[in-house]
């Protein structure tokens, strides 16, 4: 998992690509299916989800899914699990305090979001991870999230005319 995980840093940029051009497919997809078949597909989803983000992230599933503004490394698998950046820890070669075999996950970030068209994304100040979504696909979620904004906007403009 980690030679995966360092892979995807490497080739942030083209993972990004990927999941500029996939994203909104998965999503409509995911409406579509969360209309038809309700909830009843939602583990199965999660597991699909888990099983890919898994293996070519290291993904830990904490259901507030940043991958996209952190250099497609997941700041998850930080052992502190510090979401904003490096922990004032790292050693001198760049490895992480805590275990001194693996490279920081935050050097890793940078390092992947430097390759990024949108690389300023990291900068950003990520809220705290909500622990009531762990183990919850952010996928399923950012689907829901995206019907609910469609449907005030489209119910506001209603209102207007």
């Amino acid at each position: 998992m980690y030679r995966l995980r360092r892979f995807a840093t490497r080739h942030a940029r083209a993972y990004e690509v990927v999941y500029n051009a996939s994203s909104p497919l998965i999503l409509r997809l995911l409406r579509g299916l969360n209309k038809v078949f309700g909830t009843r597909l939602d583990t199965p989803i999660t597991w699909l989800e888990a099983k890919a983000k898994g293996a070519l992230f290291d993904c830990q599933m904490c259901g507030n899914c940043v991958l996209s503004s952190t250099g497609m490394t997941c700041p998850m698998n930080c052992p502190k699990t510090i979401r904003n950046g490096p922990c004032g820890g790292v050693r001198a070669n760049g490895n992480c305090e805590v275990k001194p075999d693996m490279k920081c996950v935050w050097v890793e970030a940078w390092s992947g979001s430097q390759r990024m068209k949108h690389s300023q994304e990291i900068e950003l100040v990520q809220f705290a991870p909500n622990h009531q979504h762990k183990g919850s696909s952010a996928w399923i979620r950012l689907s829901k999230e995206n019907a609910q904004a469609k449907l005030k906007s489209s119910s506001s403009s209603e209102a207007q005319q």
